[in-house]
């Protein structure tokens, strides 16, 4: 579920910090890709080190208003009930049995992720390059992204998660794959992506490869759950593999409308990590291509009529007015007044 591969940044993290939180943590995360405290795991985005460096914002900056070098990413839990033909990792590190986890609180999760991310970022302290007040603002994070792997609905307690996060007033972006639309029913996150890699369920089968035989039954129970959401912004994501799913973009539109979601974010497939043992390079579709997917998709949704493309993302997003940005994150909103480091 992760946006990792379109860092374009290797982790570089060693398997003795992965476990350096001890039994816990070497035990539940094994990846040794991240920073973990029992099952809690962040990764520096390739998009935070390019912002704190200077060099250039994360496309949910451009489309939302996320301040790349002030977001962590992480997950409350590594394991995944699908094995997607795209998924840059491997699948048999994602192993599903999780009978013997045991849980941390919703804090203690909290607490986890804002000590990684400045562990991860503390480096840059010593960097000449990077401006002191750039650095001591991405040692204050003031965002989440629920994403970096895994299924979080997983996580027994995450709209308390979420919750939690926001008493730190940290936005919260949670990405799903829908197989858990009772737990999505409850989360009410600052946006909430679900990813929708299909039209119809032959290609659903074929390219998620869910482990659970009600997966497609249960994606279709999370549109209506995304319908019900008139608070929390919902986008519906889909990452396009050529030769695999970019087809009947009819049939894309008419799934999309069952959410009634406030954007839809269609994604070039990166031919990176364990994914290149599983498809061809070919099947990477290049930006251009993206862009006329997106714009066949928006032909069969009128109340659509914005679709935006970053190039060096691959992606294009449709929506239905100009403004897509988070409200609160508006420079000189009172949540950045409330900043600790840049605020009044």
């Amino acid at each position: 579920m992760s946006d990792s591969a379109d860092s374009g940044v290797d982790p570089g993290t060693d398997a003795d910090e992965a476990a350096d939180a001890g039994d816990g943590g070497a035990m539940q995360v094994s990846s040794p890709d991240y920073h973990s405290e029992n099952h809690t795991a962040a990764q520096t985005c390739g998009w935070t080190a390019n912002a704190i460096r200077g060099e250039g914002k994360c496309y949910k900056y451009i489309y939302y208003g996320i301040e790349s070098h002030r977001c962590i990413q992480m997950t409350p839990v590594v394991r995944c009930n699908e094995r997607c033909v795209f998924c840059w990792r491997d699948h048999q590190g994602h192993t599903y049995e999780m009978d013997d986890v045991e849980w941390d609180d919703p804090e203690a999760v909290v607490d986890a992720s804002i000590r990684l991310q400045k562990k991860l970022l503390s480096g840059f302290g010593g960097n000449d390059e990077v401006p002191r007040e750039v650095f001591d603002q991405a040692m204050e994070p003031r965002h989440v992204a629920i994403s970096l792997d895994g299924e979080p609905t997983l996580y027994p307690y995450l709209p308390e998660l979420i919750d939690a996060f926001h008493d730190r007033d940290i936005t919260t972006f949670l990405v799903s794959n829908g197989t858990r639309p009772e737990v999505l029913r409850e989360c009410d996150p600052t946006q909430l992506y679900v990813s929708v890699d299909a039209p119809e369920r032959h290609t659903f089968d074929n390219v998620v490869g869910a482990t659970e035989d009600d997966a497609w039954e249960k994606l279709l129970e999370t549109m209506a759950v995304l319908a019900e959401k008139d608070e929390t912004r919902t986008v519906l994501r889909t990452t396009l593999v050529d030769g695999e799913n970019m087809h009947h973009p009819d049939w894309y539109a008419g799934f999309y409308q069952q959410a009634d979601p406030d954007f839809v974010e269609l994604k070039a497939y990166m031919h990176v990590g364990h994914s290149q043992g599983r498809l061809d390079r070919s099947a990477m579709p290049d930006h251009e291509a993206v862009v006329a997917f997106a714009e066949d998709v928006m032909s069969y949704m009128p109340e659509f009529t914005e679709c935006r493309g970053v190039p060096e993302s691959r992606v294009a997003l449709l929506a239905t007015q100009k403004d897509t940005w988070v409200p609160k994150l508006k420079k000189g909103s009172e949540f950045w007044e409330r900043d600790p480091v840049v605020g009044d």
